[in-house]
């Protein structure tokens, strides 16, 4: 099968790589039919590199039709149409059961003392193949695959692989009161859809936090008060509190992570992690990474006292700096993690019909062959192009 896979940092190549099969009775194959290109996916681009081995299959937004599946898997036949959550997670065990899948307890990666495993997302996470792929792997066949119907577009469904149940939480984390105000910090495709969830669920005030004219503009299109930081600079905090009486917002969902734009110093240390070689690099990041902060510092800032952050970008540093006497003299609260992607499938579902509340139809701003991945990471990378959502067709 062709499948892309990476060889380095800022490298990632479609090669032919060999088909997977049914390891356990409970598998599946699935043939995939579209697969996201996610934000997540470009800090395996510039920064995990120490984490990640040549020929490693990225890729954890997939969905398709299922081609095989093993001995025991009763829940789906050949020929369903499924979407694949990003978690891997078994649906049975004291955490799933929680709702809360992202720490399933079948697929902890105990060794590195990390969650559930991921799909197509580093050793930290299971070094398990990824769906920007033909086919792909999938276990837990009676569990952990999203049955929809065949008819409707692959994207009315393809996002509840992640973009949706991950902004979704980050909504849920939030907790912003009805009619209450929330600052996104970030408008990819997480920050995005976090600020038309919100907006959907009855927030009163959504204030939108980029500096990509493209992404400001679709936030703007749906009804979100974008601020563009190329304008606001370091006073951005001071205007969202001009919105807000002086306040802040009641919340604030910080949608970037750990490559959040204007922080030399955290970057350069990144860089260098990446050009170690592995075990050293590794090592490095395991024991003394540091993640530009600037982010989560604007997070502080501007949320009110007594207001809720809810984190779902990306941090992989062991020693972030975190204003811990600003947190606790402003009683804010604080929530963060791996989205528990079917813990909120059933909330979504309902929303995916014909009236389209959430946009999901015309979500991506392209759809490319697989063939062409290697250059949709870099304009994504890139921010070039209008890009803020990439589907890929194998």
């Amino acid at each position: 099968m062709r499948a892309l896979t990476w060889h380095g940092k800022r490298d990632v190549r479609v090669d032919t790589v060999p088909d997977p099969k049914i390891e356990q009775p409970t598998d599946i194959i699935v043939r995939i039919t579209s697969t996201g290109l996610c934000g997540s996916d470009l800090h395996l681009y510039e920064v995990l590199g120490p984490y990640l081995e040549p020929g490693d299959i990225l890729g954890h937004e997939p969905m398709g039709v299922v081609e095989e599946v093993g001995p025991e898997v009763t829940a789906v036949s050949v020929g369903d149409r499924v979407v694949v959550p990003f978690n891997v997670s078994c649906g049975t065990c004291w955490m799933c059961r929680q709702g809360l899948q992202s720490q399933c307890e079948s697929t902890q990666v105990r060794e590195r003392g990390m969650g559930a495993s991921l799909f197509g997302y580093t050793k930290l996470y299971g070094q398990v193949p990824g769906g920007q792929a033909e086919l792909l792997r999938v276990p837990f066949g009676n569990t952990l695959p999203v049955k929809v119907e065949h008819g409707p577009p692959d994207q009315r469904y393809l996002y509840l692989s992640d973009v949706l149940p991950t902004a979704w939480q980050a909504v849920a984390y939030a907790d912003i009161p009805p009619g209450g105000s929330v600052t996104v910090l970030g408008l990819g495709p997480i920050g995005d859809m976090a600020a038309r969830i919100a907006l959907h669920q009855g927030a009163g005030q959504v204030i939108g936090v980029d500096l990509v004219p493209e992404r400001l503009s679709r936030a703007w299109a749906r009804g979100v008060h974008t601020l563009d930081l190329n304008e606001h600079g370091k006073g951005v905090a001071d205007e969202i509190r001009r919105l807000t009486d002086g306040r802040g917002t009641d919340a604030v969902i910080e949608a970037v992570g750990m490559e959040a734009h204007g922080a030399p110093l955290a970057k350069a240390a990144q860089r260098f992690a990446g050009l170690l070689p592995e075990a050293l690099g590794a090592k490095m990041m395991d024991r003394a990474g540091v993640d530009s902060m600037v982010a989560f510092d604007l997070a502080v800032d501007a949320v009110r006292r007594g207001g809720t952050i809810s984190v779902s970008g990306v941090y992989g540093g062991a020693l972030d700096p975190v204003p811990m006497l600003t947190l606790f003299d402003k009683q804010v609260q604080l929530r963060m993690g791996q989205a528990n992607v079917r813990r909120w499938v059933d909330d979504i579902l309902p929303l995916l019909n014909e009236e389209d509340v959430l946009g999901v139809d015309h979500f991506a701003t392209h759809t490319l062959p697989l063939e062409e991945a290697p250059q949709a990471y870099r304009t994504f990378q890139a921010k070039r192009d209008g890009m803020v959502k990439a589907v890929m067709t194998p």
